[in-house]
């Protein structure tokens, strides 16, 4: 099969949970959960749920996985927790849940990160992976990074993504 007609193979309508990671946010304030939501839903896919959790490896362990094992979940969003600071553990938490690392999401997040505010895109920890079949991203918590890696790289290829994790 040719790599576009490979590419167009999709899930049009992708069942999506959302975490945002942090001690501060609430719902009001929420503005990077907000704009998942939204692009989310403009973007024709369906948010299931959504949740604010504390930095704590614990607490972001058991939603994650309660999302990945729910079967209404196919993909998992989340913001916030990615930096260096002392409480931002969201990397190394879902570092060791993930069963498979999709190392160019990260790589290429840092890469348009750097095209637009320089060497600081280096200290992201953004990663994305798969846990028990379903895809999961973590954004850093600024909306200019939701931004960015919802419209250049999540949306583009979430359908495609899940499409072929339902194929096994």
């Amino acid at each position: 099969m040719p790599p576009n007609d490979h590419q167009a193979q999709k899930v049009a309508c992708v069942d999506c949970g959302i975490v945002t990671v942090s001690d501060t946010r609430s719902p009001d304030t929420d503005t990077s959960g907000a704009l998942i939501r939204e692009l989310l839903t403009t973007g024709g896919h369906r948010v299931v749920g959504y949740e604010i959790v504390p930095d704590e490896p614990a607490g972001l362990r058991e939603r994650v996985s309660a999302f990945c094992t729910s079967g209404t979940c196919q993909a998992v969003i989340l913001t916030g927790g990615t930096g260096l600071a002392p409480r931002d553990t969201t990397y190394e938490t879902l570092a060791a849940l993930l069963d498979k690392r999709i190392d160019g999401f990260g790589e290429l997040f840092r890469m348009l990160s750097y095209r637009e505010i320089g060497p600081a895109a280096m200290l992201s920890r953004a990663v994305a992976g798969v846990f028990r079949g379903t895809v999961v991203f973590s954004l850093p918590g600024s909306t200019a990074a939701v931004r960015l890696a919802m419209e250049r790289l999540i949306l583009p290829q979430i359908g495609h993504t899940v499409w072929l994790l339902q194929r096994s």
